[in-house]
């Protein structure tokens, strides 16, 4: 798990990934899905054999306490 100080914009490419929350929540993403953070807790999981590619646009911010 991880956070940023940072808006991040992100599209999957290619395959697919998990996206784990802190509460637990997991998000199964696939290609031409976007996701939308601002400072979130969280951790990406691979759970295929096959690679995911992703492309990200961060962009800084400061987090809510």
């Amino acid at each position: 798990m991880h956070t940023t100080n940072t808006v991040d914009y992100g599209i999957v490419l290619e395959g697919e990934v998990w996206l784990e929350l802190d509460d637990g929540k997991q998000v199964h993403l696939e290609a031409q899905d976007v996701i939308v953070q601002n400072g979130t807790r969280h951790a990406w999981r691979n759970k295929s054999d096959k690679p995911v590619k992703i492309a990200f646009v961060l962009i800084g911010a400061q987090r809510n306490a």
